[in-house]
Formats: structure tokens, C-alpha cells, sequence
């Protein structure tokens, strides 16, 4: 059974934590069960309130993960989970790796670049020289189909990793749960963290929850509109949530699965 979910303004946020997140995959990976998971850090949830569609995408996973350590500390706040860390997307990508390698479960990568794909490979493989890259798909930017599932199935893979970034990741992995006969992690940055093309925010930034900050000083011009707008929404929207002033209702009506990818 996946953790229990609770509402978070409007979203369904997983009470989990690594062991727990990764054993549900593998068991899901093990027995060619669709299960569809995503790290949600405070982006994903303010694009969700923005759209319905997303939201309802977000709401439909199996394994809504706190990214962030402000995700966890709202789980902790509205709903007491007593979470001790977060479920930070490229460590779960590496725990949920080497489970996979332990367990001879082939996995398949999808989105980046090629060039980002031919560096990530090594690096996972680094973790357990057993772990079997089935296959690798950059994105394309295109609608997907009925025939990418059948690749990805024809490859022998038992599970991917999707790295296409907040909301395109869980827009795919919404669409290709129907289609996929394995489970589908949306990861974010992991690729290109894991690839060597981003640094990682010191520890104790991460433990702080100011990797929002470290980020944004690498890239202002492009995260600058993100964290000033969606930061202090999201503070003020769990206060609003958590005095009651505010109910966000949760939307768990089915939404079509179309993405391009």
C-alpha cells in the first residue's frame, strides 16, 4: 500500500520517507505494476494551485513525495507526520537505484539532453556496477504515443525515471500510466545534478531549507519570478490553510493525460 496523503493547499502530499518511498516502487517494479511517483518541492504546488489540470495530475499519483523541507515542514505543521527529512528527489533516484541493481530490475531514463543522458549513465552506474540501463529516451518535445510505452516496454526496462522538470515530469507520468505496465518516478534536477552539469546545494543549505536560495544565486534571471512569487504565496497559504481562514478543497476528478514530450 502507498504512505497515507494529506492535503497540502489544495495537493496530496505523501507522509514518507526513503525506505518507505523506495520499497513501494521496487515492490510495484517487481510485480509490473503501474505506480506513478513524484518529489513535489513548493514549485509544483504552486503551479498545481494555479492548474486544475496539473493539480488533478499531482493528485492522481500513487507517491506525492515532500520534496523540499518546506513541503515536509507543512506536512509536519497542518497534518503532525513527524517527518525527520525530506524525500529529496535525486537521493531517492540513487536509494531507489541501487535497490534496482540488488534486484536485477533493468530501468530506463527519459528526458535531458542526450549528451546529459550519456554522462548520467556512468554516474548511476558507479553506485552498483549491476544496475542495467535498459534504455535512454531525450526529450522531444512532441506529443507522446502509444508507440513510445511500447518502446520503452520493448527495452526490458521495469521501471523509469523521467527528468523532465516541474510540471512537464508529472504531466508524463500522468499520461503514461495507463500505457506502462512498471512504475514512473519523475525526479527533476537528479539528471543533471547526477551528470555533473549542476552542483548541489551544500548540506546544511539543503537541511535549512534554503536550497531555494543557492539556486536562485546560480540562476537569477530565470528562478528569480519563481521564488519571489511563489515563496511567500505558499507561506501565506499554509497559514490561511492552518488558522482556517482558507479551505482548499482537494480535486481528485480524472483529467485527460496529454502531454508532449
Amino acid at each position: 500500500m502507498s504512505p497515507a496523503k494529506h492535503n497540502v493547499l489544495g495537493t496530496l502530499a505523501s507522509r514518507t520517507d526513503y525506505a518507505t518511498a523506495t520499497a513501494a516502487i521496487i515492490a510495484a517494479a517487481r510485480e509490473r505494476r503501474a505506480f506513478t511517483a513524484s518529489a513535489l518541492a513548493v514549485h509544483a504546488l504552486g503551479e498545481a494551485r494555479r492548474d486544475i489540470a496539473y493539480r488533478r495530475a499531482l493528485n492522481s499519483l500513487d507517491l506525492a513525495m515532500p520534496d523540499g523541507q518546506p513541503v515536509r515542514w507543512a506536512l509536519n505543521w497542518l497534518h503532525h507526520a513527524k517527518l525527520r527529512d525530506r524525500v529529496y528527489g535525486p537521493f531517492l533516484m540513487r536509494e531507489v537505484c541501487r535497490a534496482a541493481a540488488r534486484e536485477n530490475l533493468p530501468i530506463f531514463l527519459y528526458g535531458a539532453t542526450a549528451a546529459t543522458l550519456e554522462k548520467l549513465a556512468p554516474a548511476l552506474r558507479a553506485w552498483d556496477d549491476r544496475l542495467v540501463i535498459a534504455g535512454t529516451q531525450p526529450s522531444r518535445f512532441r506529443r507522446i504515443t502509444a508507440a513510445d510505452a511500447q518502446a520503452i516496454i520493448a527495452s526490458g526496462s521495469r521501471l523509469v525515471f523521467c527528468g523532465l522538470g516541474c510540471p512537464r515530469q508529472e504531466q508524463w507520468v500522468h499520461a503514461m500510466k495507463p500505457l506502462l505496465p512498471m512504475p514512473t518516478l519523475a525526479v527533476g534536477a537528479a539528471f543533471a545534478l547526477w551528470a555533473g552539469e549542476r552542483p548541489m546545494a551544500p548540506a546544511w543549505m539543503q537541511r535549512a531549507g534554503l536550497e531555494w536560495l543557492y539556486r536562485l544565486g546560480q540562476e537569477p534571471r530565470r528562478l528569480g519570478a519563481r521564488y519571489l512569487v511563489h515563496n511567500p504565496a505558499y507561506l501565506v497559504g499554509l497559514l490561511a490553510q492552518k488558522t482556517g481562514l482558507r479551505r482548499y478543497l482537494v480535486d481528485v476528478q480524472p483529467t485527460e493525460p496529454v502531454y508532449w514530450g
